[in-house]
């Protein structure tokens, strides 16, 4: 029977259309590939801008998909082409080549076995798709010199490609990573290997080698596969980091690694000071003591920058403990870091290596040279303020109590640090001491913009109402009442360290104290030895009552000048004149007392205080015998004391308190 003319053109198009495959099929299987390598390697290195051969076998293969019951679909019965290459090579760029060779590396990478998969019908829509890239025993070499010439970047395509690549999996197995980097002084290498029987991961890696010339070593685990393209499909990772005095250690999952879009990994971080992660992470933080946190990492990522979160931390440092939520963003003209962090107990202690006040054995812990002379109080350890504009913080401190070895009465402390393109301000720096408050306005300028290699700095402070019978509870005398404490200082100086912002510094310093007692055991309370060498010369080992005490000092280039300085007690009113010189730490002051009573007439011979801040010498002026006796000294004394007024009437409301009413009273009128 013959066939009609449609039926027998439709079976000759059905023919054709399975023959043209099978043929491709048959051609493919049957031709040389090794003959190829050559075209091959120099169309892929035209396209990378770097050589690219193979030097092993080249060879197609068909293979069928693999995938669950549940996931099957029709395509997946397709068998697909599969290319096998052995011995593969890719080198560096030519900008690289004299510096590879040098080393005596001529590749970035090379593998033992590539081998993937090409799904053919997206070719159509000029797709790419792979659905599993395989590396067996990858070698890897990233190289950066000192010019800032990496290997890894690759030459970006003068025109946008109508095909389109998608990279589903990539699985790997044994190889090796080796980093090295003339700019951050960085030789590490990470062996790679497969694990047998774990449920959960897929490889292990160990790491060795220098950071920023500290060493480095590590090791961790991480799945065999990776999944590029699926956004539910998580990718485990664990690892543990030990850089230079730093400990590092992550536990978690990341999805989609090409986009960073959900990482979500535990993280713990130890070390000597927090600001030895600048050279690891790139982020600005001030120097602590010893600390570790725990807490929460997520990031995400995009082609203009991107946001880090390390949330709900906790930790210590020394032995103070912190928490809060810290936010990393770049993109911008610099990276800004924001957040709040908060102590429920805080030592006071644990602040002094913000300042460089602590000392050379806790320098050394926290790996820094130990700079502090022996014979100098004032902290001399210079501010890195070239790393303040490398980024922009706003951070908020919170401590709710603070202490120290000896205990005082600090309740609460509260700051907001702001840095914006290397102005560093702490505006305000509250503490709630003893029923009153300690307030300051900080400003530190290290741009260079105006003092190139220095800071510029401007100092605010006030003191109000801080009670002293709260301030020392151990000296509560019977059957007296206490007086409080109001201070203001305002100065200005340029300088790189706290010593040499205070050598420099210009302004003025003012403080009243209102009634009270004076004794050895006070001025131990407060670290005065100087002053507890003077009461000694004056009045022996005992408690005296204080009715009055007034500072006013002028500070020019560091040196302060008294212009006023009275202290009355009960039984002699003080005088005291001189200079102390912060830029030299030298004392020269002269005390004049003028005796209330006969029982210490012998004590009117002025008592100089000379010396270092370190070592003070108290003598006093035997040949000198006081030219009146009585109350003359102090009322010659009081006039020029109308500054010192508003301290006293500090507060809305606020009157003089009885016990410097006789001192004031000419100044008043």
């Amino acid at each position: 029977m013959s066939l009609s003319r449609p039926v027998r053109i439709a079976l000759t198009v059905a023919a054709v259309a399975i023959a043209i495959p099978a043929l491709a099929v048959a051609v493919l299987l049957n031709v040389d590939w090794n003959s190829a390598r050559p075209w091959l390697g120099a169309r892929v290195g035209e396209a990378l801008g770097r050589p690219f051969a193979i030097r092993g076998d080249l060879r197609l293969t068909w293979e069928r998909q693999g995938h669950s019951a549940a996931d099957t679909t029709w395509r997946d019965y397709l068998p697909l082409p599969h290319l096998l290459a052995d011995d593969v090579h890719l080198g560096n760029p030519t900008t690289m080549a004299e510096t590879a060779t040098t080393a005596g590396a001529d590749d970035m990478a090379s593998v033992r076995q590539l081998s993937f998969s090409l799904d053919l019908l997206p070719l159509l829509e000029h797709r790419i798709e792979i659905p599993v890239l395989r590396f067996d025993t990858p070698a890897v070499l990233l190289r950066r010199d000192a010019q800032g010439r990496d290997n890894w970047t690759f030459k970006p395509t003068e025109q946008p490609s109508p095909w389109r690549l998608q990279l589903r999996q990539v699985v790997f197995s044994k190889g090796s990573v080796h980093y090295v980097d003339a700019l951050t002084r960085a030789d590490a290498a990470a062996d790679i290997d497969t694990l047998a029987g774990d449920p959960l991961y897929g490889v292990a890696w160990r790491l060795r080698g220098r950071w920023n010339g500290q060493p480095v070593q590590g090791d961790g685990k991480a799945g065999a596969v990776l999944s590029l393209q699926q956004q539910t499909t998580p990718y485990p990772l664990t690892a543990r980091l030990t850089v230079g005095a730093t400990d590092i250690s992550i536990t978690g999952t990341l999805t989609k690694p090409t986009e960073l879009a959900a990482l979500d990994l535990k993280l713990q971080v130890a070390g000597a000071s927090m600001a030895r992660l600048y050279g690891l992470t790139g982020v600005l933080l001030p120097e602590t003591p010893a600390f570790r946190t725990a807490g929460h990492l997520r990031a995400s990522l995009g082609p203009h920058g991107g946001d880090w979160h390390y949330d709900q931390f906790t930790g210590k440092v020394g032995a103070s403990d912190i928490a809060g939520d810290l936010a990393f963003r770049t993109g911008g003209p610099r990276p800004v870091l924001t957040g709040a962090v908060h102590s429920t107990l805080l030592q006071f202690s644990d602040l002094a290596p913000l300042i460089g006040a602590d000392s050379n054995a806790s320098k050394r812990a926290r790996g820094v040279a130990p700079v502090q002379p022996g014979d100098k109080v004032l902290p001399i350890e210079s501010f890195k303020t070239e790393r303040w504009t490398s980024i922009d913080a706003d951070v908020r401190f919170q401590a709710q109590r603070i202490v120290r070895e000896r205990e005082l009465p600090i309740h609460r402390l509260d700051t907001a640090l702001r840095l914006r393109d290397g102005v560093l301000t702490l505006a305000p720096l509250t503490f709630d001491v003893a029923g009153g408050k300690l307030s300051s306005d900080i400003r530190l300028d290290g741009s260079g913009k105006r003092t190139p290699h220095a800071l510029q700095g401007t100092l605010k402070a006030s003191a109000r109402h801080v009670q002293l019978k709260q301030l020392f509870p151990a000296l509560a005398v019977k059957d007296t009442s206490m007086g409080e404490l109001n201070g203001d200082a305002s100065l200005a100086a340029t300088g790189d360290s706290v010593a040499s912002l205070l050598a420099s510094s210009n302004g003025e310093l003012r403080t009243v104290v209102n009634q009270g007692s004076v004794s050895k055991l006070l001025l131990e309370e407060m670290g005065l030895n100087i002053g507890n060498v003077v009461l000694a010369k004056l009045f022996g080992d005992k408690q005296v009552r204080l009715n009055c005490m007034l500072t006013d000092f002028s500070v020019a280039n560091g040196l302060m000048h008294t212009r006023q300085f009275i202290v009355d007690t009960e039984d002699a009113t003080l005088n005291v004149t001189g200079t102390v010189s912060l830029a030299q730490e030298k004392l020269d002051l002269t005390l004049k007392p003028d005796s209330k009573g006969l029982r210490v007439f012998s004590l009117r011979a002025p008592i100089y205080v000379r010396g270092t801040f370190k070592q003070p010498d108290v003598s006093v002026d035997k040949g000198v015998l006081a030219l009146r006796a009585g109350g003359a000294l102090a009322l010659a004394a009081v006039a020029p004391v109308a500054a010192i007024l508003p301290l006293v009437n500090a507060g809305p409301g606020g009157t003089a308190v009885s016990g410097c009413a006789p001192l004031l009273t000419p100044a008043r009128r």
